[in-house]
């Protein structure tokens, strides 16, 4: 078999909030599409290990909120590569809440969609829920972002729990092939978002220049997509 057919399938890119008592969490997820239009409902597919799945599993709600193709790699990156059970996502974020306490994020979102569930199904790694639309809004304009733009412009990784992270891992070892061909200074990958930090290309947007090597960076700097340090860094 060809499996890379199952990339010509279409995705968008969400960030899937839900909530249990008091606390909040959401993360990124790819999978979310409609099922019905009287009533509508959508489904969302669920990691089992993320903190965001137990949530929805205990209280029965979730908010679909869709992406922006102008979404930064650092808001992504918070909700993408690091547990809720580490950190509060939400900490640094301006957020409201949507009727149903589930936290809609006021930058970055084109539409907020809240969710009731009515039915979830096992498949194994992941939880598929359905959930009956209880409210939505559109928040912004814009062009909403789809993996492909996510992958082929913003040159994101796909998080270990994706549905088709496992599918991705030659696609992956191909482009870091290309890379080590194309720079003499070595390129260091981030150990929990995969995030590659070129020399020859730099972090203009936190201020490192091109042509600075990795290990002349700061000793502050930070992953520019999910905050860890260079020490979670290794050497590609």
């Amino acid at each position: 078999m060809d499996m890379k057919a199952l990339f010509t399938l279409s995705y968008g890119i969400y960030v899937v909030t839900s909530r249990r008592e008091d606390r909040i969490n959401g993360q990124i997820a790819n999978t979310v599409f409609q099922i019905t239009s009287d009533p509508p409902k959508l489904a969302v597919s669920i990691n089992k290990t993320e903190l965001t799945h137990e949530y929805i599993a205990a209280s029965r709600i979730c908010a679909v909120n869709v992406l922006s193709e102008d979404a930064e790699m650092k808001f992504i990156g918070n909700f993408g590569f690091r547990s809720g059970r580490e950190f509060d996502k939400f900490a640094n974020l301006e957020y409201s809440l949507a009727d149903s306490g589930c936290p809609i994020p006021d930058d970055n979102v084109l539409a907020s969609i809240d969710l009731k569930i009515t039915d979830s199904i096992d498949m194994g790694t992941h939880t598929l829920f359905v959930g009956e639309v209880t409210d939505c809004r559109v928040t912004g304009t814009g062009t909403p972002m789809t993996y492909a733009y996510y992958s082929e412009v913003l040159r994101g990784k796909v998080p270990p729990t994706a549905p088709h992270a496992q599918l991705s891992t030659e696609n992956v070892k191909t482009e870091t092939k290309y890379r080590k061909e194309e720079t003499v200074m070595k390129n260091y990958v981030c150990n929990i978002c995969g995030y590659v930090y070129e020399p020859v290309a730099g972090d203009p947007d936190d201020g490192i220049e091109a042509g600075t090597a990795f290990e002349d960076l700061p000793d502050d700097w930070v992953c520019p997509v999910c905050g860890v340090g260079k020490d979670q860094f290794s050497e590609e």
